[in-house]
């Protein structure tokens, strides 16, 4: 099976408006995809006898308006809520609208006193989340997290790529473009992302091959566009020697590309991270940014919403070694620790960056 990151990224077709990237949704906003015709009621098997249909699962995303989560949830970008109304399921989107446990768990809350079947989850705090995810198992609840992991209170994780190389990779392609040599900073979501912290453990270690290069602060940026502004314009002011920022996050390296583009630093602070082609796209035209990263939110969403099916329908169970398919995207196998790996993510740069505008923000 091929899945490729490029042949993955054809098959996103929404471009949305800047409007929309930064639109903040109701924390009661719900967004929904309908069953397919001829769906039977839950519990109840497919024709082809393995999975079931009219399950009723909710996509909790760490908060509504935040635009990678509307290409990974979304129908019309062939996100999770695609994959369930492909299969027959009845889908929705909901969630509070910042990245914190706070605004989260009542929508979590409210999926499980819904009857929830399943519930798809990119954790903003797992030690908050946890009693209320494990309560949910504890009712027969599937629980799939994806994006950011709860560890101990989930069924299985679908990771977006291996969080090592993810690591690794920000801190090469920095390093790159620094000569190896300087002080550096990272501009984080919230200090409790599972995913932002484990990506951050990882770069500490790849840093231990470049002994100039001097890692001197993390700030956090909540994934909020204002937030993360004034972080970074705060590690630039406190650090003038600052040679480098990555920010492992899209809100978070957008904040920061606007920054530099317009201050003194343009072309003396290097900046990589996971960011969007069409969000970073200007930045990497005039010069301010060289290179970045990101997998397609799209198919991880989607990836994700098989994955929950499946384990619902009890044709896993989450061993490692099974495999499962996940329309479109073909074969996956779960490896240790109940995970499954979307893919290796795709580098941007000012030679590829135009291939890529379908992604849609």
């Amino acid at each position: 099976m091929k899945r490729t990151v490029r042949r993955a990224l054809r098959g996103a077709v929404l471009l949305l408006s800047a409007s929309v990237l930064l639109a903040a949704c109701s924390s009661s906003s719900t967004t929904t995809s309908s069953p397919s015709s001829g769906s039977t009621s839950p519990g109840s098997s497919t024709s082809s006898g393995a999975l079931k249909t009219g399950l009723k699962v909710f996509v909790i995303p760490k908060n509504l308006g935040n635009p990678y989560f509307t290409l990974a949830d979304s129908v019309k970008t062939g996100g999770a809520l695609a994959a369930l109304a492909t299969l027959g399921e009845s889908g929705s989107e909901t969630s509070g609208t910042t990245a914190t446990p706070a605004s989260q768990l009542p929508a979590l809350q409210a999926a499980i006193t819904k009857g929830a079947n399943a519930l798809l989850v990119s954790a903003t705090d797992p030690s908050a989340l946890c009693p209320t995810l494990k309560s949910a198992m504890a009712k027969g609840i599937t629980v799939v997290t994806y994006d950011s992991d709860a560890p101990s209170c989930r069924d299985i994780f679908v990771n977006q790529a291996s969080s090592q190389a993810i690591g690794a990779s920000e801190v090469d392609l920095l390093a790159k473009e620094i000569h190896d040599s300087g002080e550096i900073g990272i501009v984080s979501a919230t200090a409790s992302a599972t995913n932002q912290n484990t990506w951050i453990g990882y770069m500490k270690q790849e840093l231990t091959k470049y002994p100039n290069m001097k890692l001197v602060s993390i700030v956090y940026g909540n994934d909020d566009p204002t937030t993360a502004t004034q972080v970074t314009q705060g590690l630039l002011e406190h650090y003038p020697n600052l040679k480098g920022i990555i920010s492992p996050t899209t809100v978070g390296i957008l904040a920061a590309a606007q920054v530099l583009d317009t201050s003194k630093y343009k072309g003396k602070v290097a900046l990589t991270g996971l960011g969007t082609p069409v969000a970073m796209e200007k930045y990497v035209e005039d010069g301010t940014v060289q290179s970045f990263e990101l997998w397609n939110p799209a198919d991880l969403g989607y990836l994700a919403a098989y994955a929950a099916v499946n384990y619902a329908s009890k044709t896993i169970t989450g061993a490692a070694g099974q495999s499962f398919t996940a329309g479109k995207l073909g074969t996956f196998t779960i490896g240790a620790d109940n995970t499954i790996l979307l893919g290796p993510p795709l580098v941007f740069t000012k030679s590829n960056i135009n291939n890529y505008n379908s992604w849609g923000f």
